[in-house]
């Protein structure tokens, strides 16, 4: 209803959003999205919750050929490192079995099926890695280890907040650190200019045709978003709710002092 009362498709930096801003940072991860696919390794993706790092891999992966990619996409990542392979097998449709040596025979037999016999490339995301079992960090480099290291046959993402990259330099975990062609961290938006520009940009790709926030609105937008945009969208569609019972056809700056209170 508050959609509508506003005149807009979506949420102003909703998940339905189709079009994400770019000031630069999101094509030079699409570069580096690029050269993973081409030249399959591990890419590392880190950035506070919030900024945006699924939504980007999202659009990235919605573009892809699906003849030629099979994008394996895993969140539920606090749970046990045998899960989280059980997991991958489930999504390459191969019965997962009890035990580690086998499923990893089976996976790697499918894998290699759909890389030799039908020349998919598999993009296993895992989001949220930061919650993942230390061991994985630790099986994951022999997992990936085909005909003798001589082949990189699938491209893996690992996303997480920035504590992931930290746990990732410990002297464990140095067999995978190794094996990272592509580290991207993503950043919140804190310039004023570079807000301004991702609020407009996100209500105009809404549908918004009126200025609903003043100066000194996206000023406390940004402040108490901290510069995330998921932050700045709950904001933005609180203080939308709280717009309609009063008839109000753009987000005063009381308002949004509001709906951040309400939030909080």
């Amino acid at each position: 209803m508050d959609l509508q009362h506003f005149g807009l498709r979506h949420a102003p930096l909703g998940k339905e959003a189709a079009e994400l801003w770019d000031d630069g940072a999101l094509g030079q991860l699409a570069e580096r999205f690029a050269w993973l696919l081409h030249s399959p390794g591990v890419g590392l993706i880190t950035g506070e919750p919030g900024v945006g790092k699924t939504a980007a891999l999202r659009q990235l992966t919605r573009g892809l050929n699906p003849h030629r990619h099979l994008v394996i996409y895993q969140a539920e990542t606090d749970f046990g490192r045998l899960d989280i392979y059980r997991g991958l097998a489930r999504a390459l449709g191969v019965e997962a079995g009890y035990r580690r040596a086998q499923l990893w025979r089976d996976l790697k037999e499918r894998i290699l099926q759909l890389v030799d016999g039908r020349q998919l490339v598999p993009v296993w995301i895992i989001d949220e890695a930061q919650n993942l079992p230390l061991e994985f960090f630790r099986d994951l480099p022999a997992f990936l280890n085909f005909a003798f290291d001589t082949r990189d046959v699938m491209a893996v993402w690992l996303i997480g907040h920035p504590i992931l990259a930290q746990a990732l330099e410990r002297a464990p975990y140095a067999a995978l650190a190794g094996r990272i062609q592509v580290r991207v961290q993503l950043k919140p938006v804190l310039e004023r200019e570079r807000f301004a520009q991702l609020i407009l940009h996100s209500l105009k790709s809404a549908g918004c045709t009126n200025t609903l926030l003043s100066d000194s609105g996206l000023e406390i937008l940004r402040q108490a978003s901290k510069g995330l945009p998921r932050h700045a969208g709950r904001i933005m569609r609180t203080a939308m709710r709280l717009a309609v019972p009063r008839g109000l056809n753009h987000l005063p700056d009381d308002l949004l002092q509001s709906a951040i209170e309400e939030l909080r």
